[in-house]
């Protein structure tokens, strides 16, 4: 044997030997984390701040003639992702915004790791029911990167009983198809090292979870798997019900291509397309700009473009 050929064995079986020896339990900091137990999402703690069916139990004719929008932030995230939009909105003072948090989330690293898909959704589910039969007239939808095929699987499969379906859908960065292919590497690393973690800047610490469970990985693959398969069949939205999807060029998480299959998969009731508009920017949920460690003027001003063109579409 070479002493090359010696060396490469050598470096897989301390690869091995390292992988194997790593403990499934990350090395978690309960004071900064979300992954621990000190650091929680606020809307646990009040639900009024951030819920209108928890702000308004009792809403007068002209709140419930008011549009709502339900906020659904993305997978591993918090309602933190949608904080910049509904200070902008409370600003302009034409519809309401009720931020959701995501089922298994917002807690800590146990709790995000039991949780299943049908988990997340349930909170979207369950305002959106509140909302209606509180008597809100022009209920709409918007969902960032998980968010997105959350609320599209929710309509689709009729868990909605209600002949007041959402007025308007829109997404932002909707992921079906993944920019990071190594993701789909999970059903192997996963089962051996037990989690992945992500790096997250300064300001993103204890809004997002840094260690993504195996389990919570695989349920987000089979998930978005499941809508890819359901958008290759066609998928028809309710009567009335529009869908406007903006994407950006440059995703890191969520592949442009995700886009194309919503606009072939996705029809309109009457059968017209649905609205498409792609975004010049290398962010992951663009909208999102508070706790990144840099952003550009640019970006800012998309962010504004993005807000405006979202109100004009809820004010329809």
């Amino acid at each position: 044997m070479s002493s090359q050929k010696g060396s490469y064995i050598f470096f897989l079986i301390f690869c091995f030997v390292f992988l194997i020896s790593c403990s499934k339990q990350p090395p978690i900091d309960n004071n900064t984390m979300l992954d621990g137990d000190k650091v929680f999402d606020p809307s646990i703690a009040h639900p009024e701040k951030y819920l209108i069916s928890a702000a308004d139990t009792n809403p007068t004719e002209q709140q419930k003639e008011t549009p709502v929008v339900i906020a659904v932030h993305g997978y591993s995230a918090t309602t933190f992702e949608w904080d910049e939009f509904r200070h902008w909105a409370d600003s302009v003072g034409k519809f309401y915004v009720s931020q959701v948090l995501l089922g298994g989330h917002g807690h800590d690293y146990e709790i995000f790791k039991k949780a299943t898909w049908e988990d997340w959704q349930k909170p979207i589910i369950n305002e959106y029911r509140k909302l209606d039969s509180l008597g809100f007239k022009k209920i709409s939808l918007i969902g960032s990167s998980t968010g997105c095929p959350l609320i599209l699987e929710m309509v689709y499969s009729g868990k909605i009983k209600t002949n007041n379906y959402p007025k308007h859908i829109m997404m932002v960065d909707p992921i079906i198809i993944p920019s990071a292919k190594t993701l789909s590497l999970v059903d192997y690393v996963g089962p051996v090292v037990g989690y992945v973690k992500t790096p997250l800047d300064y300001g993103e610490q204890g809004h997002w979870y840094q260690y993504r469970p195996e389990e919570s990985l695989n349920q987000l693959l089979e998930f978005i798997d499941m809508v890819r398969k359901k958008l290759e069949n066609g998928i028809v939205l309710p009567v009335n019900t529009t869908l406007k999807v903006y994407k950006s060029l440059k995703d890191p998480s969520a592949d442009p291509v995700s886009a194309v299959l919503l606009y072939k998969g996705t029809k309109c009731h009457n059968g017209n397309h649905i609205d498409m508009e792609m975004a010049d920017s290398k962010l992951h949920v663009f909208t999102r700009l508070q706790g990144r460690n840099s952003y550009t003027a640019k970006d800012k001003e998309l962010q504004l473009k993005t807000f405006e063109d979202i109100a004009s579409i809820i004010d329809e």
